[in-house]
């Protein structure tokens, strides 16, 4: 692992680091945030998945979490969203919502992506391994968490580990790929025809099919363009209510799907992981 920068923040540390990924084939950057702590302390993790077009740094440089994971003592961890260099495929047409930027945390079956976009086995098995043995991290106490295409990851991901992840909470996310154009797009792209394949990547699917948890946060805003067409948050509040899941949905009057969004809601989630963590 090489670390690219690291920052004093609140007490703790900001940093950026490198490493080669086995499982995407070549080189993935991240972000951990370790706040102050006693030596020799274990701290809880939360990850937080990105959306697309992003990487690790736009909740890094955004996402204003610092400050209260220095208070509640948390670490946390931001991946990038897709694999990176001038040997993995991309969109063919260069669109922002399929390839670089855009892993959608499948393991891609299709080619050319089959080669590079392992990003569920990425996020869930090849860089907590690294994040247990290279910081801090209590890895019988973490979170997941993320935005739009992150909060289709930390939904689904969520919802497949429900004894590894104490707390899931999303912005704004994607809760239903196989019905709108964005996920359709993307798990055909990866994972092919095979239906049966997108379900086990559809948070609401996976609900239909029993997978359960403890309870959801999700905030949404009402301003957000992508509401009514990608993101569908009725169709996630009428799969937990079906299945008896507690989920908090709260439409937000006026926010959009930007970052002045979330880091304005961070602190309400953040605090939602840590009194589960």
């Amino acid at each position: 692992m090489e670390t690219v920068s690291t920052n004093r923040a609140f007490g703790g540390v900001q940093g950026v680091y490198r490493h080669a990924s086995a499982v995407c084939g070549g080189d993935m950057t991240f972000s951990v945030y370790v706040p102050p702590h006693a030596p020799g302390a274990k701290l809880p993790v939360v990850w937080y998945l990105s959306g697309l077009t992003c990487t690790h740094a736009n909740v890094t440089e955004k996402g204003e979490y610092r400050r209260l994971c220095a208070e509640l003592g948390l670490i946390l961890v931001a991946p990038d969203t897709s694999p990176r260099g001038e040997a993995v495929a991309d969109d063919p047409d260069g669109a922002y919502d399929f390839g670089l930027g855009a892993g959608f945390y499948v393991d891609a079956t299709q080619p050319p992506f089959a080669t590079h976009y392992h990003i569920w086995s990425y996020v869930t098995e090849e860089l907590p391994a690294l994040v247990a043995a290279q910081f801090p991290a209590d890895m019988d106490r973490q979170s997941i968490m993320g935005h739009s295409m992150g909060g289709h990851g930390a939904l689904t991901i969520g919802l497949t580990f429900p004894d590894r992840f104490k707390a899931v909470s999303a912005f704004a996310p994607i809760v239903a790929p196989s019905q709108v154009p964005w996920g359709q797009k993307a798990l055909s792209g990866y994972l092919g025809d095979d239906r049966a394949a997108w379900r086990r990547h559809d948070a609401v699917a996976l609900i239909e099919d029993g997978a359960r948890i403890a309870d959801l946060l999700v905030d949404q805003g009402e301003a957000d363009p992508f509401l009514t067409e990608q993101l569908r948050p009725d169709l996630l509040d009428a799969a937990c209510k079906a299945a008896g899941i507690p989920l908090t949905l709260r439409l937000q009057p006026g926010y959009d799907h930007s970052y002045y969004t979330i880091s304005t809601f961070m602190e309400d989630h953040l605090r939602w992981h840590s009194a589960r963590l």
